[in-house]
């Protein structure tokens, strides 16, 4: 039986933070580019070690870390001020990663990573808590759905030669 513990991270863990947003990013989408160099420039631009340095640093910003036996296998992110885009919103918190390597999805870890972010969340006295996720990833957009997430709106953003349609789901405290 593995062992799992969560815990905030903090900036010394920026080196397995970085090298799981990497890995748990390809793993998620790396299928939907056609251009495997726009996903590697993509990954290293967006991941380095130098910028999840700096966004562990800011006040803003709340990672957690899990861990199965003592190996790091997944992390979240919550940006404590963030309107919801296109609302009238402006009191309002991001949720703006949960990510868990593939093998340890099974084991619950993003459901006890977002419970983490939720009392957070609460204990900021933050009514709205808000992500985008892509609005092909069924089984990402079925467990925030299950964790009364809502649809509110939708955007597009682009990543090198690739167009992508997100949703903005929404939840009430």
């Amino acid at each position: 039986m593995e062992n799992h513990t969560i815990r905030k991270a903090v900036p010394a863990d920026a080196k397995f933070i970085s090298l799981l947003a990497k890995i748990t990013f390809s793993e998620t989408f790396g299928n939907l580019f056609h251009d495997k160099q726009d996903l590697r420039a993509y990954i290293e631009k967006v991941f380095s070690l130098e910028k999840m340095t700096s966004s562990l640093k800011k006040e803003e910003n709340v990672f957690w870390i899990a861990y199965a036996d003592e190996l790091p296998v997944g992390y979240a992110k919550l940006k404590k001020k963030s309107p919801v885009p296109n609302s009238s919103y402006k009191q309002a918190a991001q949720l703006q990663k949960i990510y868990v390597l593939k093998d340890y999805l099974a084991h619950k870890i993003g459901t006890k990573l977002q419970n983490e972010l939720f009392i957070e969340v609460q204990n900021l006295d933050i009514e709205r808590l808000w992500l985008s996720v892509l609005h092909t990833n069924e089984r990402a957009i079925g467990f925030y759905n299950k964790h009364d997430f809502h649809k509110y709106d939708s955007y597009s953003f682009s990543i090198g030669k690739e167009d992508f349609v997100f949703n903005i789901m929404m939840k009430t405290f």
